[in-house]
């Protein structure tokens, strides 16, 4: 109690108002409570222009969760008036709704032009500076669609000349973004021209403007892949033009770097393209497992194991046979590759390989002994032998001639299936 007297202070007695000496003391004593927080809060008071766009734009949500698209175009078009409110709490997200909104009633009206799409981008362009690149960005991807090319890259380039205030990091990301962009509309022109090429004379583009987009395209490429991030269909681009013009050192470098920096995030795709590449280019077989492997860690399920696992078998290897059955046993972890007939072919092919080796025991059953517990109930239930029986019966022989081998003693629902079906 001494210590709670002691915060409050000495208490404050009250004395009649008319009392000038008494309330002049009382005056120049503070109390040392903390200050409650009024009850009574005063209630914001919403201006006519308010209320009407509030009104509007809950009319406008309506016909857009209802499909009405005209209707939302109409109120829409009473809504816009909100981009002339200069509340500076309101405006940014008010200019944000009324440009996402707008296009996208403007996807669904079946009369919509593009010169429609046009007024609205303008407008909100010139409605203020924070989406100002992103718009100029997604007006350049309409003009784009609508194969008006000139006009795409033209939206592009005055975003790239674009600045406001100093750059943030946003702002630069952006500006990147802008400049990947800009390269792909110049290898879309390229390919433009290339496709009037005559297959005789294939190097006649210089004389076209082919080269001077090659050029353009990819002097940006070269600084956009410099930073690290997902950049696959301008990774792709490149590889093609390089291609093209016979510099596959180049487009190997380039796709090197892509998949092996560890600056870049982990990507699937930048190893499907190495390999690709390199089939294309004969490369021996001993490379392309190489890309196959690193690939296999990153996507154990990937379409391409298959072929993995028959590269690895082909040569013939004891490591590589064992590496194989491993690939192919975690692809059939996967639900998805569970009644593909060349997997379980293949790995039946493995194991026969191992089974003429007599590495039965050291090899297959140290692979399966983490999946004893579940596999039977992936594979081997008479749900799937009848399945299998009905829809693949050449599927139904190679699993049947595998069941006491990957799970011996534990699947015999699988077999029993087989001898009622077959007796």
């Amino acid at each position: 109690m001494e210590a709670l007297d002691e915060y409050l202070g000495p208490p404050v007695v009250l004395e009649d108002e008319s009392d000038s000496s008494d309330c002049s003391s009382r005056k120049r004593h503070k109390s040392k409570l903390p200050l409650a927080k009024s009850m009574c809060v005063e209630a914001h008071v919403e201006s006519s222009f308010h209320k009407t766009c509030r009104i509007c734009l809950e009319h406008v949500r309506e016909a857009m969760l209802h499909h009405r698209w005209q209707e939302a175009a109409e109120y829409m078009a009473s809504y816009t008036q909100v981009l002339e409110d200069r509340s500076t709490v309101k405006a940014q997200p008010d200019k944000e709704l009324v440009w996402r909104m707008s296009t996208e009633i403007l996807h669904h009206l079946p009369n919509a032009t593009v010169t429609d799409y046009n007024i609205i981008y303008e407008r909100m362009k010139h409605s203020g500076f924070k989406h100002y690149l992103m718009i100029c960005l997604e007006h350049s991807f309409h003009l784009m669609l609508h194969g008006d090319i000139e006009a795409a890259k033209h939206q592009v380039s005055i975003a790239e000349s674009w600045r406001h205030g100093k750059e943030s990091v946003s702002q630069l990301q952006r500006i990147r973004l802008i400049h990947a962009y800009r390269s792909l509309l110049d290898y879309i022109m390229w390919c433009e021209k290339k496709s009037t090429l005559s297959n005789d004379n294939p190097f006649e583009s210089d004389s076209q403007g082919m080269h001077t987009f090659f050029r353009l395209a990819s002097t940006n490429l070269q600084e956009i892949l410099k930073n690290p991030g997902v950049w696959d269909p301008f990774i792709l681009c490149y590889v093609e033009m390089l291609e093209f013009y016979g510099d596959n050192e180049e487009a190997q470098k380039v796709l090197n770097h892509y998949a092996y920096d560890n600056s870049f995030p982990p990507n699937p795709n930048a190893h499907v393209y190495l390999y690709q590449f390199l089939k294309r280019h004969d490369t021996p077989d001993k490379k392309l497992m190489k890309v196959l492997k690193h690939l296999q860690v990153l996507v154990p399920s990937h379409e391409l194991m298959l072929t993995y696992s028959c590269l690895l078998l082909q040569s013939e290897k004891e490591s590589h046979t064992q590496k194989a059955l491993g690939v192919l046993l975690e692809m059939l972890d996967f639900q998805c590759w569970r009644s593909n007939l060349d997997v379980w072919k293949c790995l039946h092919a493995v194991i026969h390989q191992l089974l003429q080796r007599e590495e039965r025991a050291t090899s297959v059953q140290t692979q399966m002994a983490l999946r004893n517990d579940w596999w039977p109930a992936l594979h081997f239930t008479s749900f799937h032998a009848k399945k299998d029986l009905e829809e693949n019966s050449e599927l139904f022989e190679v699993k049947a001639s595998l069941v006491e081998i990957l799970c011996p003693g534990q699947s015999p629902r699988y077999t029993a299936e087989m001898q009622m079906l077959t007796s």
